[in-house]
């Protein structure tokens, strides 16, 4: 099996809309999102410090857990048509397993 890992760069919103539709998928194990598990380090010295970071699009993380080769490559192009028609950015992270 093999582990995709999604960064997505939208809204919570958009997030969940690749979440749903990777649900659908067949041949897809599990899907979970990641992301604000690891406490946030801001330095209280930076000069963002205290400044909010809800300004533009956030950013999502999501493990894909897939049977085989041919499933990652259905994720990968679904996630392309989606991503396209709500304007946002996915990156890919493979962990062969």
């Amino acid at each position: 099996m093999a582990m995709l890992r999604l960064r997505i760069t939208g809204t919570e919103d958009d997030a969940r809309a690749i979440s749903d539709l990777l649900q659908g998928i067949e041949g897809i194990e599990h899907v979970e999102e990641t992301d604000d598990l690891m406490p946030h380090m801001d330095d209280d010295d930076s000069s963002s410090a205290g400044l909010s970071d809800d300004i533009g699009p956030g950013t999502h993380e999501l493990e894909v857990e897939v049977g085989n080769a041919s499933t990652a490559q259905k994720v990968r192009e679904a996630v392309q048509v989606l991503a396209l028609e709500l304007d946002v950015f996915v990156e890919y992270e493979t962990d062969e397993g």
